[in-house]
């Protein structure tokens, strides 16, 4: 089986993905996914289509993530790695979706905006 790449993103996190057959292991960026994602959740987010598939230890994947936080990297490398295995079978493709894991969440922090503290909040209003 040849490497089979795809791209997951999340808020401003973008997820290179590349999936070969394996024994499980999951590096990123240069690293295993419980030491760069140290918060338990996080590490079962990123293997959450893994296991919906109950086929855990059999590719290996290796990613690079950038930009972003935390959060938004490991829901970014959950989308990536969800469009890979659809990639390597199609069949996969109706649980995944089901569970919602090849819907690209488009949700992204709004802009600041002229003459505001934040995005939508104002200034206290004086009548005095």
């Amino acid at each position: 089986m040849e490497v089979i790449s795809a791209t997951g993103r999340r808020k401003s996190a973008v997820a290179r993905v590349y999936l070969t057959e394996g024994k499980g292991n999951i590096i990123v960026n240069d690293r295993d996914y419980r030491e760069y994602f140290e918060h338990e959740s996080l590490a079962y987010l990123v293997t959450q289509p893994l296991v919906l598939l109950k086929i855990n230890d059999k590719y290996d994947i290796i990613a690079n993530i950038d930009g972003g936080g935390i959060k938004g990297q490991a829901e970014a490398l959950r989308h990536g790695i969800s469009r890979a295995l659809v990639r390597v079978d199609a069949d996969f493709r109706p649980l995944l979706k089901e569970n919602g894991f090849l819907t690209r969440d488009p949700r992204e922090v709004e802009r600041k905006k002229a003459g505001r503290p934040k995005a939508r909040k104002r200034f206290q209003f004086s009548k005095r």
